[in-house]
Order: C-alpha cells, then structure tokens, then sequence
C-alpha cells in the first residue's frame, strides 16, 4: 500500500517561535469523550511490544477505559495483543467493550471514529508522524517518550496537537513518581541553595545502523517498520523475531532513536528540566566533548542562568549541585545533603526509614510553607484520562515533551558533529551563525511527511 501523505506544509519547521508554538493552553471546560461506550473512553494501542505490554494494563485497569483495537506491523505480536484484550475482557466481563479489532496498518485503526484517544508505542522514528495523524483524526494522544526523533519534528507535534485541540500526554512517567517531585521541589524552592551544576547519568549516543542482512521474519512487513526510515535489510535486533520479553535495541541506532541519550535521557534531562524550571524552554548553549568522535559521555548543555547540564556515564540518574547541598534522584531513591549534612537518603534497600517516610520528613520539614508546588500526579494514565475529560493539560503535556527531547537531541549534536553551537530556545533554532539547519530534521523515505 503506498503510504498516504499526511502533508503539513503549512507546519514545516520554518524557526517559529518556541514561545508562540510551545504556549500552554487550556481547552474549553464541560467537554469530554463522546463516542466511547456507556461513558468510557475507547482507546486503540499503535505498537504493541515490550513497552505496550505493560501500558495495555496500566489502561486496562483504569474503571473508565475500554481498549477496542491494537495495530502492529507484526502479525504475532498483533495477534498476541489482541488476545490479552479479550481475555481481560472476557475474564472480567466488562458489558462497555464490544470486541477488539487487529490492524497491520495504524491509518487504518485512526480511521474509527468510536476511538477516543490512542496510545503510541513504536520505535522512535515512527512517533512524530502516528502523532500528527492521529491529532488531525481527532483523536487524544499518550505517546511513548522520547516524544520524536528530530528538532522539527517536535515542533510540528506542538503545533499540531494545539491547532487540533488535543489532550496529549507524553510517557515520562517519572513525572507522576512522587520522589522526582519532591526533588524537584526542593532544588525550585532553594533548599541546597543556588544549583550551578547538573548531572544526568545514562547510556550511549546513537551510532549509524550497520547491522547485517538476516532472513526476514515471517509475518513482519518490515517496509512498513520502517516506514520513513531508509531502507536497509531486516536484522532482527531491530524487530525481534516472534513473541519476546525484552526491549529491541532499535533505539541504539540514530536511523530510529538517538542511543540512550534520548532513551534514558529523555527520562532525567526532563526531571531535570522540571527542577530547574525550564519546561517549554531549553539551554543556550552547547559543548561538545573534546573527543566527540569517540566520547560515550561529556556533552553539556548550558542553561541562560549560566547552570551545566552534564551527561555522564555513571552517577545516580539525576544529581543537583547547590550552593548549599546536593539532591539525588533515581527510580524509589533520594539522597538529599545539606550543609554538609545528609538530611535523607534512601538509596539502598538496607537504608531506613525507607523511600515514603524520608519523602514525609522532606516534605514536612522543608517543603510545608513552599512557595512553589508542583503538579502532583499519582498515576501518569490516569492524569491523561482526567485531562481528557477536563480538556485541560496532563502534568507530562505536548510543550514538556517537546522541550525535553529536544535538549536530548542538543546533547546528541554534541556527539554527532562535535562542535559547540549556541541555541536560541525561544525560537527553537541556533543563534549567532553556529549550528547547521540540517541538523534539525531528517529526509523521510518515500511519500511520508511531517
């Protein structure tokens, strides 16, 4: 089938201004969904591997969700997914759902006008245009992070989501664990002082594909995994051959992610970002590592208040650096020092009291007369369902998604290029004649379009 062209010529990256396509927005109050069944919100998974595995019963389990459909390129895992939906169903007799229907193709799962709201969990590189699609089909969108492959890209889903008036919802989760926020409140309230240093620890940069041919797996349309990418053999540690368990290494190679820069990445520069204050805006400036062509870690990114963002190889996910103490964060872990003085910690299983009593002592101690609170989600799904009958922004929305990847993307130029470059991040684009424009997109293969 040749692909349809969901042209939006109109939205091309053309260095519009981060603030007039980033601005937060609230849609009209009273609106909710309409077309799902006795109330509830219909939703369709687009991917349907290791991470939506996992997402399809985060949603299954929410009271006012029904999952009607699921699309994958791969006939077992379509299938696979499909049976898990009607067996849950089945098993607890749920009387709003009426069947799960099984797509290869996602334009054709958008093409239903009962479906609410879509969650997308392929490979990167197809992230950005499912989104678009999916936006103008008038559906809601969670998206897997990192939000899209290039700098354009992410633009482009901004302006789409806000001109269609969508509620979209990007998978860091992190947001939604209480120890980031709380991280994230001390270092915005001034509890360790003024911070000038940040460190984010997590794996690689991307590198070019240069897996071998294998034999093709059956019941795979590898064109259609692909999709925008170029086209280049079938290797199966980029689709894995039948049923797996594990998360394909796709996300290593820079034709369909950005290594673990804008895996992992994605995760800690976003609570690190939300700490600093800096959602919907980004750094200034860029340094690249002095060995670039070889570095696995280095890259640094300078923020307009002269504070660095460190990528590192090893450390303890994200770490901020005061005037007048440290603060740790990771998944169930905090260290907080002040003063020389470890306030909270815990890190280790042995440590006590544990990870929601040191939160309490935290939270009691330095956080009862803040100034700045934060958004604070208990469950990042159901923060998305609750904005989409709201009609208002969930605590991980299209602006935060986009700003987040797109200082990972910085940081991956970095690597890639080795140069230092200024950034303008009111106007998503470089400044002071450094940086190249063609950094910022890549050429999509046949008639797809962004």
């Amino acid at each position: 089938m040749k692909p349809e062209i969901f042209s939006t010529s109109r939205r091309r990256f053309l260095g519009t201004a981060m603030g007039a396509s980033l601005a937060p927005f609230i849609l009209p109050s009273g609106l909710r969904a309409q077309n799902s069944p006795n109330g509830k919100i219909a939703v369709g998974f687009i991917g349907t591997g290791k991470q939506a595995k996992g997402l399809m019963g985060k949603f299954m389990g929410l009271p006012d969700v029904v999952v009607v459909a699921v699309c994958d390129v791969d006939t077992n895992r379509r299938e696979a997914a499909k049976k898990k939906v009607e067996d849950f169903y089945g098993k607890n007799q749920n009387t709003a759902w009426k069947g799960c229907t099984a797509h290869k193709d996602f334009r054709e799962l958008l093409d239903r006008k009962d479906i609410d709201a879509v969650v997308i969990a392929t490979p990167d590189h197809w992230h950005a245009i499912i989104s678009v699609a999916a936006v103008q089909a008038g559906k809601d969108v969670m998206c897997e992070k990192p939000l899209t492959q290039t700098v354009r890209e992410a633009v482009a889903v901004v302006k789409a989501v806000r001109d269609n008036k969508r509620v979209f919802q990007t998978g860091s989760m992190q947001r939604s664990m209480r120890e980031f926020r709380v991280a994230s409140e001390l270092v915005r309230n001034g509890v360790i002082g003024k911070v000038t240093r940040v460190e984010t620890a997590f794996g690689v940069p991307g590198v070019p594909c240069d897996l071998p041919e294998e034999a093709a797996e059956p019941g795979l349309d590898w064109d259609l995994w692909l999709g925008p990418a170029p086209m280049r053999p079938y290797n199966s540690i980029l689709a894995p051959r039948g049923l797996h368990d594990h998360f394909p290494m796709w996300r290593l190679y820079r034709e369909y992610g950005g290594g673990f820069v804008t895996d992992w990445g994605a995760h800690h520069v976003d609570i690190a970002q939300w700490a600093l204050g800096r959602d919907e805006s980004g750094p200034v400036e860029v340094i690249a590592p002095p060995d670039f062509a070889t570095a696995k870690a280095g890259a640094k990114l300078r923020y307009e208040d002269g504070c660095e963002l460190t990528h590192v190889a090893a450390g303890k996910g994200a770490s901020f650096f005061g005037s007048d103490g440290e603060i740790h964060v990771h998944r169930g872990k905090i260290e907080v020092i002040k003063d020389g003085k470890t306030i909270a910690k815990h890190w280790d299983k042995a440590d006590q009291p544990g990870l929601a009593p040191s939160l309490d002592l935290l939270e009691n101690e330095y956080l009862k007369d803040a100034k700045v609170r934060l958004t604070n989600s208990k469950d990042h799904y159901a923060d998305f369902t609750a904005a989409m009958r709201t009609r208002t922004q969930p605590i991980a929305h299209e602006g935060i998604g986009a700003s987040s990847v797109i200082a990972c993307h910085l940081l991956n130029f970095g690597y890639y290029h080795g140069k230092n470059f200024k950034w303008n991040p009111a106007e998503n684009t470089f400044a002071d004649g450094t940086g190249d424009v063609a950094w910022l997109h890549t050429n999509y293969r046949g008639d797809w379009k962004i």
